[in-house]
């Protein structure tokens, strides 16, 4: 009774109103597991491949429907029939007949979601949380969320090179904590930012406040600011994502930052100013996602924060092998779907902890409510976890996964990020 009975692939939309693939699998006893494949704004060049139509009489080109029937197609085809135990013969399967280091032969965004779908089709059967399946013993905490206050990008007179301003509850005793924190210190923020402008601040596309300025530190300086107001001084403190490769030019070899072209020394400089200024947990893709000779410099410099590795490590254990041999980062971003299956997100993340890496889980831009990276970030006992500005419905379902896990585990904690803390 532990054998795929069938899958079925279907178009739905993000919450960026953009087609995704959605897949069930469905087991001869009638278990199910569902899946979406999310993916990001910005994606990063060596992230498995999102198979799109092209066709510009369907949402401008970026349906998935060739994507979906792959899932209808060859993937239903050749994984019917197995069992639903063995996730990692279920995903080297489908590796297998793509054949592709990227997957675009099928899709990863097909290939995600099945396995994804495969691994809640498990949990269906034993009729246990996914975290549940993934852990060898009973959870013990939930991650602690950072949430993405102020966005940066290209505005009307100016861009902010810093992609997300962060706000990390970091010294709250229990969940319910980090969730009222948040909620609190965005609400002031709406006001502090309110009386900076003279108006209502922008919601951004990745839901957060536009930001208002090139500068960074004027940024800082007013999330500072609305924690202090909201009473929270000392107790929430601040990470940042460059997303660099985004404002990165490969033929001069520099970096827009607050107006000027610099180069990475530059670059990384401007950030360890930052970082002895501000209480900086972690400091993620300061440079390009190819900078492999940049930074092992950057984590050298910069003592008083975690560099994190997201584009360049793009959730590959070759790459994360790659960055750990050459002191590239302190750690990654876990976001299954840029490796593609949930088998090789795991293998990544079981090669960091090994390392002393830390792993920070992560939602995309264009989310799902239900996403499966929850499941991961608790299953795995992660510390901590990105879940994006508090408001619209995909990040607050988010919150309200880790709330819900903790009440129905009695004795859930919450990891003490305090003791990571290099800025201290």
């Amino acid at each position: 009774m532990t054998r795929i009975k069938s899958i079925r692939g279907r178009q739905i939309i993000d919450c960026k109103r953009r087609p995704m693939v959605e897949a069930d699998v469905i087991l001869e006893d009638g278990s199910m597991g569902r899946a979406s494949a999310p993916t990001g704004t910005s994606v990063g060049s060596h992230e498995a491949y999102v198979l799109r139509d092209g066709d510009p009489g369907e949402y401008r080109g970026l349906g998935v429907r060739k994507a979906v029937a792959n899932v209808n197609g060859v993937i239903a085809s050749m994984l019917t029939g197995m069992h639903i135990h063995d996730q990692q013969a279920i995903d080297r399967r489908m590796i297998e007949e793509d054949g592709t280091d990227d997957k675009h032969i099928l899709g990863g965004n097909a290939i995600y979601a099945v396995s994804s779908a495969c691994l809640r089709a498990y949990a269906a059967h034993r009729r246990k949380p996914v975290y549940q399946c993934l852990s060898d013993e009973k959870i013990t905490s939930v991650p602690v969320p950072g949430f993405n206050m102020i966005n940066g990008g290209k505005f009307d007179g100016f861009t902010q090179s810093f992609n997300e301003f962060i706000v990390i509850p970091y010294d709250a005793d229990t969940i319910d904590e980090v969730v009222e924190t948040a909620v609190l210190v965005f609400d002031e923020l709406g006001r502090v930012l309110e009386k900076y402008l003279g108006h209502k601040p922008t919601v951004a596309s990745s839901f957060g406040f536009a930001a208002i300025s090139g500068d960074p530190e004027e940024i800082l300086d007013l999330l500072l600011e609305a924690i202090k107001i909201s009473g929270f001084e000392n107790k929430a403190v601040l990470g940042l994502d460059c997303a660099s490769s985004g404002m990165y030019d490969a033929v001069s070899d520099t970096y827009l930052l607050k107006g000027c072209r610099v180069c990475a020394n530059d670059l990384i400089a401007y950030a360890k100013y930052l970082s002895e200024k501000y209480p900086l947990l972690f400091i993620e893709d300061l440079l390009d996602e190819n900078a492999w000779e940049a930074f092992p410099i950057a984590v050298s410099e910069l003592n008083r924060t975690w560099i994190i590795g997201d584009d360049l490590i793009a959730c590959s254990r070759p790459r994360l092998e790659r960055a750990w041999r050459s002191h590239a980062c302190d750690g990654f971003i876990l976001k299954p779907n840029q490796i593609g299956t949930i088998t090789e997100a795991i293998e990544t993340w079981k090669f960091a902890c090994d390392k002393n890496l830390l792993t920070i889980s992560s939602g995309r831009s264009g989310g799902a409510v239900d996403d499966i990276v929850m499941e991961l970030a608790v299953g795995l006992g992660l510390k901590f976890i990105k879940t994006g500005a508090p408001q619209s419905g995909e990040r607050i379902d988010k919150l309200n996964f880790l709330l819900r896990a903790s009440d129905l585990t009695p004795g859930c904690l919450l990891p003490d990020l305090k003791t990571i803390a290099r800025f201290k």
